[in-house]
């Protein structure tokens, strides 16, 4: 999912880039490091601390403490900095490898792990997973994320690529950023779609009510398109197939829940209501892409995770 691009290469929510806020009137008088934290995941206090200390977080163009108490209009940028030197250990974690070759590994990550190590996360994630099952990835991404090219949620389940060198992540990197990789997705929803298929096209950027959260707004957001088409109908629900045209953070779960159709089990953006699930109904389930070296369209499949599977078994039963 290529939210924003660094080095002209895309990446999913790319933490370099400077990333802005307009502080609303429900949090005047928060410090800035309380605002920050809350407004970034995986990401502790005393991290934030750090970034706002050596003067990468500004407050209407200026250095401030951490302490700093906020006002409404006040303008926040962020400049997140390039991870410094840090020791990410690979991990004896199973990984289900779909395809690997010298130049490009497609994994099905289970429901539940973190792609990529974060400041003050640095294990259990599909990095470290990666580096004890490959040795070789690319380093184009930093120490915290070798051979990442695009990530899904935590609890979304389903096939990721990754490159083995350099001259791989590009090529892969630039497939994203023209769009011609080819993502769908599985998802379960939460009511009865009556058109077969259909486009959201509308744009996504941070809730300026709950800065953890992503939204459909006009206001310093990112363009966003998701394609849906019906697969089956069961009852108050629906399973849908799901391509993405961009990328964006939460971008499925936040137009779905746009659109009055959230997906089921999501502990955010869903509804507290009927299916109960750990995390998501959401499964990467194909993945297309031209090789980085043979210039071969692959394309690769996943079939669904053992709780999605139940769980439609027991809406057709009903």
């Amino acid at each position: 999912m290529d939210q924003s691009q660094a080095s002209g290469l895309p990446y999913e929510e790319n933490e370099n880039e400077i990333q802005e806020w307009v502080v609303t009137s429900e949090h005047t008088k928060d410090r800035i490091d309380k605002y920050l934290t809350e407004s970034l995941e995986e990401v502790s206090r005393s991290q934030i601390q750090i970034w706002i200390t050596d003067g990468h977080a500004l407050v209407n163009g200026s250095v401030v403490k951490a302490n700093h108490k906020l006002a409404e209009g006040d303008r926040i940028t962020l400049q997140v900095p390039e991870p410094a030197s840090v020791e990410i250990a690979a991990e004896d974690i199973p990984l289900e490898v779909v395809y690997e070759d010298k130049d490009v590994i497609v994994v099905n990550k289970p429901r539940g792990m973190v792609v990529h190590p974060a400041p003050g996360h640095t294990s259990g994630t599909l990095v470290n997973a990666l580096m004890y099952h490959c040795k070789d990835l690319s380093g184009i991404n930093g120490e915290l994320r070798p051979g990442i090219v695009h990530r899904i949620d935590k609890d979304t389940s389903g096939l990721l690529m990754a490159a083995k060198n350099d001259k791989a992540h590009a090529s892969l990197a630039a497939q994203l950023k023209d769009h011609s990789v080819n993502r769908r997705y599985i998802a379960l929803v939460h009511g009865h779609l009556s058109h077969d298929q259909g486009t959201v096209d509308a744009p996504i950027g941070r809730d300026a009510s709950d800065r953890k959260m992503f939204t459909v707004t006009e206001r310093n957001s990112k363009h966003a398109v998701t394609h849906f088409l019906v697969m089956e109908r069961l009852g108050d629900y629906t399973l849908l197939e799901l391509k993405l045209e961009t990328g964006r953070t939460h971008q499925i779960r936040v137009h779905m829940k746009f659109i009055g159709h959230p997906l089921v089990g999501d502990p955010v953006y869903g509804r507290n209501k009927g299916i109960r699930m750990n995390g998501q109904a959401l499964h990467a389930a194909t993945l297309g892409f031209i090789h980085p070296s043979t210039g071969e369209y692959m394309e690769f499949s996943a079939p669904l995770p053992a709780d999605m599977e139940e769980v439609l078994a027991s809406l057709r039963s009903r």
